[in-house]
């Protein structure tokens, strides 16, 4: 097993999303702890159900950096098993890493790094499920189900980006806030809803290069069953309720005023959202796809950074 190829199927500029996800729930729970500390007499202060553990936030991250790296290397064991990845067109986004075609890995050692990964996850689990109760178990289930099941099922099933949107954006923050709470509540589910628009959209747009590829192994993604066009409004429409649920959660005091901060990315919106209606030029095409990871990693950043504002300015 060759450290280049480990490093290729992982995808390390990936795992950047992984990062910002685990740093998001950390931060809405740290954010959470101000806000219902309450001042003693004595000058200390108390918590109201809510506390922020920096060493749990760091062991959480790194679970959320493995479940990734495992989602990447299953992608590629199930898609060279099934011939897709040699017959795909490759992008800096999309068609796999190249890990097994390049003859970096065989299709046997990416299997046994995948099952790696999940032997590296299934203790961080087991721990923090000792620690803060067992309502974090079917959460952890759910992942690793949607882990092992994305590429040979769920991506058969006609609508399979609520996939990567629920496991790559809803349950990474909800499980790194649980972590510090060991309960869930709406603060949580509110902060994780724009992450599920944006990796939903992340998966969608990549998928419009793969369609004639997709089709030879009975894959049925939005581009395939609605068509280009189609699925092309529907990644528009996600973008949009991206602005207007952060908007919306400021206005209802779910999220602190400086969550704000996220609509810096708006032009960078608009961008991708005209671009993504140029799927018929690969050169222009490309250039989106790159556009599109930048506003899915600064805008759910830029959450993050609303969050621990509103901690530090906390009235």
């Amino acid at each position: 097993m060759k450290l280049k190829g480990i490093v290729t199927v992982i995808r390390i500029p990936f795992l950047i999303l992984a990062l910002i996800l685990g740093i998001l729930g950390g931060a809405v729970a740290w954010y959470e702890s101000k806000k219902f500390a309450i001042p003693s007499d004595f000058g200390t202060q108390f918590n109201l159900g809510t506390q922020f553990n920096l060493g749990y936030a760091f062991l959480a991250t790194f679970g959320l950096l493995v479940a990734h790296a495992a989602v990447n290397i299953f992608n590629d064991y199930f898609d060279s098993r099934s011939g897709l990845d040699f017959v795909t067109f490759r992008t800096p986004f999309s068609g796999g890493s190249g890990a097994i075609p390049n003859g970096l890995l065989t299709i046997r050692e990416t299997l046994w790094l995948g099952i790696a990964c999940l032997a590296i996850i299934i203790p961080i689990g087991i721990f923090f499920t000792v620690v803060k109760g067992w309502m974090l178990v079917p959460l952890l289930v759910i992942a690793v189900l949607l882990i092992v099941l994305y590429t040979p099922l769920i991506l058969k099933m006609g609508y399979p980006e609520w996939s990567p949107g629920l496991g790559l954006g809803i349950l990474p923050i909800m499980g790194a806030y649980f972590v510090h709470t060991g309960q869930y509540n709406w603060t949580a589910f509110v902060a994780s809803v724009p992450s599920y628009f944006l990796v939903h959209n992340l998966l969608l747009l990549n998928e419009f290069p793969d369609v004639e590829a997709d089709i030879t192994v009975k894959r049925r993604t939005l581009p395939i069953m609605i068509g280009k066009k189609g699925a092309a409004v529907v990644f528009s429409l996600f973008i949009v309720l991206t602005y207007l649920w952060i908007a919306a959660g400021v206005m209802t005091r779910f999220m602190p005023p400086y969550a704000l901060l996220a609509l810096l990315t708006l032009p960078i919106g608009v961008q991708v959202i005209r671009g993504s209606f140029r799927y018929d030029d690969r050169e222009v095409f490309l250039k989106v796809m790159g556009k599109n990871v930048l506003l899915i990693l600064l805008t759910q950043a830029l959450i993050a950074v609303g969050y621990i504002l509103g901690g530090i300015y906390m009235h």
